[in-house]
């Protein structure tokens, strides 16, 4: 029997087959700690009565989700974790660089076939360059900074199937939220989204990215890429065979396979305030809407912007609406300013902030009050996320955020813009 691509993946860690259901101990190549969690997973850490970190150079601290600080206590969550990294020797820390899960594949880390967890659910994203990610809890992060392994349960996979060419207005984003929709938000608990497809392989890495950052929002364990050469192209790394090797037999058995022809995909949302409340873009058509969304760790990389910045060139967003963009990373905050993306959304009469989680966790400006609606590219549209439980937030591509914004209203991207 053949072994799907996570089976492979785990199998190479461990150095046997697996099977899904078994139980196994692996030894972690990378873990991440948000600042949120930091304060936590350092304090069970101690309690555990560690007295040292099991390999500093495989942590990564990275502060996205209070930077900058909203409220009195976050900058405490700066000083335990700076306060742990000067003690145990971690040196990849990152301040004011942008997104966790922007970062963990952006700046080198995660590879093709690496094992990583990070405290926070989108961990999920490092799937886009072949690897296995996933989030924890603080108590089990705490265990691997002392022991550098954890036990995982081989999980089951579903196949998605994306074939062909998706139309000039569909991304990426449609692609996750239609299969999200089909699956339903508990479909795929505990199991391995396996993607690929002509259509999957032509993607940028970026557009994986956002496909494997959602795979968690259907209860998936992971969302996985075969990597190919545009993956060791991202990672500047060289495609090996040992690289080539990662790729799902033809006899492998899933759970269950999905198959879309791209062609037939259309823009889409997920509607107020479940993330598999998937409707047609043309079938919510004309809904008001107060404020546009553009970032976060799905949809805030360069290609996002700049697909906005190609619909909004030349024309402004609708009046009182407010228009906020906030770039995944410095990097792409460079980039965007470089090449005159940020120029063209600013002019637009965008509000462009500083890297990091901003609005999407809810935590910085841009918070919303009763019945307000917004339109946002992140992953999440859970009652009381953006500000009060009466905010309505709908979840879109860049191409449909851009074009709502110029509208005022919900709408879908026009195929002659492109």
């Amino acid at each position: 029997m053949g072994h799907t691509l996570i089976e492979k993946v785990f199998g190479r860690k461990v150095g046997r087959e697996v099977k899904p259901g078994d139980i196994i101990t692996v030894d972690v190549d990378w873990c991440m700690i948000d600042d949120i969690m930091a304060p936590f997973a350092i304090s069970k850490f101690e309690e555990m009565g560690f007295s040292k970190v099991w390999d500093p150079n495989k942590v990564v601290l990275i502060y996205d989700h209070f930077v900058p600080a909203t409220q009195v206590d976050d900058s405490r969550h700066f000083r335990v974790a700076d306060a742990f990294a000067e003690k145990y020797g971690v040196k990849n820390v990152h301040r004011t660089d942008g997104i966790c899960h922007q970062l963990m594949t952006e700046a080198g880390y995660v590879k093709p076939g690496d094992i990583a967890f990070g405290t926070d659910s989108h961990t999920v994203t490092y799937g886009c360059v072949g690897a296995f990610s996933t989030g924890i809890g603080y108590t089990e992060m705490a265990g691997i900074l002392g022991t550098g392994q954890l036990w995982v349960k081989v999980p089951e996979s579903i196949k998605v199937v994306v074939d062909g060419t998706l139309p000039k207005n569909v991304t990426s984003k449609d692609v996750i939220l239609r299969v999200i929709g089909d699956l339903t938000a508990s479909g795929a608990t505990y199991q391995s989204l396996e993607f690929s497809g002509s259509c999957i392989e032509n993607m940028s890495v970026a557009s994986r990215m956002t496909m494997s950052n959602m795979a968690v929002e259907a209860g998936a364990k992971c969302g996985i890429f075969v990597p190919d050469q545009k993956t060791c192209d991202y990672c500047n790394i060289d495609y090996s065979d040992e690289i080539k090797e990662l790729y799902p037999d033809e006899d492998a058995v899933y759970s269950r396979v999905l198959h879309y022809q791209a062609e037939d995909l259309v823009p889409v949302m997920a509607c107020p305030s479940l993330v598999d409340n998937i409707k047609p873009v043309s079938e919510i058509k004309g809904t008001k809407v107060d404020e546009v969304f553009l970032g976060s760790c799905t949809n805030g990389r360069l290609e996002d912007l700049q697909l906005a910045a190609k619909i909004l060139k030349g024309k402004h967003v609708a009046p009182y609406l407010k228009f906020i963009v906030t770039p995944a990373s410095r990097k792409i905050y460079l980039e965007a300013l470089r090449d005159g993306t940020l120029e063209i959304l600013s002019d637009a009469g965008a509000i462009i902030t500083t890297p990091g989680c901003g609005l999407c966790c809810g935590r910085a400006g841009g918070i919303l009050s009763d019945h307000e609606v917004v339109v946002a590219t992140n992953n999440r549209n859970f009652l009381g996320r953006m500000g009060t439980s009466k905010v309505q937030i709908y979840l879109a591509s860049p191409a449909s955020a851009a074009a709502t914004a110029i509208a005022g209203e919900i709408t879908e991207a026009p195929l002659d813009l492109f």
